[in-house]
């Protein structure tokens, strides 16, 4: 079965045991952990260029209760088939992910950003404005750079003296600095948009998954499909799953899911809230939220 969600964890982990010589070993020291991290919000999630709408605006917002400086960047990555999302200049995926790099067009040196940083204070935002200088004459009709908005870790990061001078005999401090980051793409239109989509392959799975923030795992019926980009834009849009001929609340849904250029295909896995009944058939739709939000791409029928 497969794994749906994953919950990484952080743990610290004392552990007793003997010397060398087979005596008790020493108790561990008492350990003080401090963690340090920014909470940030950044909106809209996605920033399109089209021939007459060169300039654009982004606001981020400091939700966190301490001062953050935050580095403002423009970064191309690339989707892979699963949908993960990975920095082309990666070289975790240089040879994995080769062939769909090498198809990225990128936009990183058409698109102007400012500021480069910014020093917020709790409950403050920044606009970043971005802006589409020249176009190559030969450049394709799509190209694409993400946003990328990354906290930088404090100067005086770390135990500095005055603290290591408090510290008791025996005991050990720990600081953890979260680095936290977000990236939005930019995409930079050169003609007209072209979006055209299809769902293929549907079929019903399960897979073991946990309920966000819940312990164990359950069962869970999963609707898994191929969404597939027909034109030569870039998707953008929403899946819902029903019963088929049924209006109502979809018993499936995900929200933002993206095919980008590179790929022609991703594989898409939708949780459901139930299992379909013996011989109930599910419709499967995929419906813009880019150039013409609400309007239906793509539907099929799951046997």
């Amino acid at each position: 079965m497969k794994k749906l969600a994953l919950f990484p964890a952080l743990a610290l982990l004392a552990v007793l045991g003997t010397d060398a010589q087979g005596q008790p070993a020493p108790a561990a020291p008492p350990v003080t952990t401090t963690t340090v991290g920014a909470n940030l919000n950044i909106t809209p999630k996605r920033v399109t260029f089209s021939p007459t709408q060169r300039t654009a605006t982004v606001y981020i917002f400091n939700q966190g209760t301490a001062p953050a400086t935050f580095d403002i960047a423009l970064i191309d990555r690339v989707m892979l088939p699963d949908g993960q999302i990975v920095a082309a200049d990666d070289p975790r995926h240089k040879d994995t992910a080769k062939p769909i790099i090498d198809k990225l067009a990128s936009a990183k040196g058409m698109v102007m950003v400012a500021p480069r940083r910014a020093t917020l204070a709790p409950g403050q935002g920044q606009t970043i404005r971005l802006r589409v200088g020249s176009v190559p004459a030969d450049a394709k009709s799509e190209h694409r750079t993400h946003l990328t908005v990354t906290t930088i870790p404090p100067a005086n990061v770390g135990t500095t003296a005055e603290d290591a001078a408090g510290l008791n005999p025996g005991e050990l401090r720990f600081q953890i600095t979260s680095v936290f980051g977000l990236s939005i793409p930019a995409i930079v239109r050169t003609a007209p948009p072209d979006v055209r989509a299809a769902v293929e392959n549907p079929r019903i799975e399960y897979a073991e998954a946990s309920p966000a923030g819940g312990s164990g795992a359950s069962r869970t019926p999963v609707m898994a499909f191929d969404l597939v980009r027909v034109g030569a834009s870039s998707l953008f849009g929403n899946v819902e799953v029903r019963p088929a001929g049924k209006r109502g609340d979809p018993i499936g849904l995900a929200r933002g899911v993206g095919v980008y250029t590179e790929i022609d295909r991703r594989t898409m896995r939708v949780p459901l809230t139930r299992a379909p009944a013996p011989g109930e058939k599910l419709e499967v739709s995929f419906i813009d939220d880019d150039t013409s939000p609400g309007k239906l791409l793509a539907t099929v029928q799951a046997p």
